[in-house]
């Protein structure tokens, strides 16, 4: 086995839990089949198989499997159905049915072919390095991580999980290696790499299994453009795609590091090729890091040395805490303003260069992720820039915690902003609709 992507994750190294503390905390969500009436489904299911623990531990190194079923119902099949019946109903009244009982009829007719509907699994694996504190997703897309995530902060209380924070911008540190045509200590260029320009034509050249030349690289840097995937390969054993989000995509062990897998039977081979992957991930990811600058400061911004230029679009990164439950800093200014309140006492801080009123003559401050919340607007314009949402966006840009941000998401899926997610997790942006208010 070998994860094909890497949605990264940090926790504290040597972290104290066990496989089976654990195990514990993850059986209350253990998955369990849909019912007729059951849209989607999910829960952890035992990596090796029914009758396996939940958590597959080999070397110290834990294998968890988020599992889901979601029912095949296509919209267009559902609106058919309900035309159809909109017309017998006009016939019978002699008058078309409204908004109000059209929407009632679609929800009869979905209840009704629900049990009727396709049922699909599918797995995403976990693999949590309690020695070095990596916690990693094998996920496409961060709208996949993000119900991993979600569910395991609320299998597992108050664990300490942040998203991996690093000194250089991904897309800083690409440009550079390509304009300098100097690979990182370790990696190689392979030849596969996007170049995107900045401005408002998103103008972009795809260079796929084609040599990159240092000349025609510099002209398209020089035209504006930033290297916003690049293909690399580490150690001459792992072949990957490191992207702007820092998520690492097609992932692929290379022939050297095969031959090194040993084991007969399927329960050896399967732990020596985990603890195989496990070992070499750590060390790529190890060594990734280092050529981005290293990890951020968890309490200072990111910065470039003062003694290295910025490479064009080289802002810092930055990674916000995934705070396991209300635990951001909203939430400890709302718990002072209640406590003042409760006192019948008042006070004032300063937070970003605004004073807020606190305790009993001010009203309870914002930063729940709603609506009122005074990062909604700039969530707002973020998904809008970017033409895209999901709740991982929100935390980078805007250094949120998961929760704070999911919740932001919801506001504006309920403000008519963004789509409800997909069967796949993704969100449609809706630009002609949902006002920031």
């Amino acid at each position: 086995m070998f994860f094909k992507n890497l949605q990264i994750y940090r926790i504290p190294a040597r972290w104290a839990m066990t496989a089976a503390v654990l195990e514990q905390a993850l059986a209350p969500q253990q998955f369990t089949p849909a019912t007729s009436m059951d849209l989607v489904r999910q829960g952890w299911a035992a990596p090796r198989g029914a009758g396996a623990p939940l958590v597959h531990a080999v070397g110290g190194q834990f294998l968890l499997q988020l599992k889901t079923e979601k029912k095949l119902l296509p919209s267009t099949v559902v609106n058919q159905v309900a035309a159809a019946r909109a017309l017998e109903m006009e016939e019978a009244q002699g008058f078309a049915p409204g908004k109000k009982a059209m929407k009632e009829l679609k929800e009869r007719v979905t209840d009704e072919l629900l049990p009727r509907a396709f049922a699909i699994l599918s797995t995403t694996a976990v693999w949590i390095d309690p020695v070095n504190g990596w916690l990693v997703v094998d996920a496409a897309s961060p709208a996949k991580a993000d119900e991993v995530i979600k569910l395991l902060l609320k299998s597992v209380d108050k664990l300490p999980l942040e998203s991996l924070r690093v000194m250089r911008s991904p897309v800083g540190a690409m440009t550079e290696w390509l304009q300098a045509d100097e690979s990182p200590s370790g990696f190689t260029v392979d030849q596969d790499a996007i170049m995107r320009a900045t401005g408002e034509s998103k103008a972009q050249v795809a260079y796929k299994r084609h040599t990159l030349e240092a000349d025609d690289i510099r002209r398209h840097i020089a035209a504006g453009k930033q290297c916003t995937r690049l293909a690399m390969t580490w150690s001459d054993k792992i072949s990957f795609v490191l992207d702007e989000s820092l998520a690492i995509k097609s992932v692929k062990a290379l022939d050297i590091l095969r031959e090194c897998a040993i084991g007969e039977a399927a329960d050896e081979r399967f732990d020596s090729d985990f603890t195989l992957m496990t070992g070499e991930l750590a060390k790529m990811l190890s060594d990734l890091v280092e050529a981005l600058g290293g990890e951020a400061d968890v309490e200072k911004p990111a910065t470039r040395p003062a003694d290295s230029a910025p490479a064009k679009g080289d802002e810092p990164v930055r990674a916000q805490r995934v705070a396991s439950d209300d635990g951001s800093a909203a939430a400890a200014v709302r718990r002072l303003h209640n406590s003042l309140a409760k006192d019948g006492a008042t006070a004032t801080i300063t937070v970003g260069g605004e004073s807020v009123e606190l305790g009993a003559s001010a009203a309870v401050p914002p930063g729940d992720g709603s609506a009122d919340d005074p990062l909604y607007t700039q969530a707002v314009d973020l998904v809008r820039t970017q033409e895209r949402a999901s709740v991982s966006l929100v935390q980078r840009h805007l250094l949120l915690g998961y929760n704070r941000a999911a919740r932001l998401i919801e506001a504006m899926e309920a403000k008519g902003v963004v789509s409800v997610a997909a069967s796949n997790g993704d969100r449609t942006v809706l630009a002609a609709s949902g006002v920031a208010a």
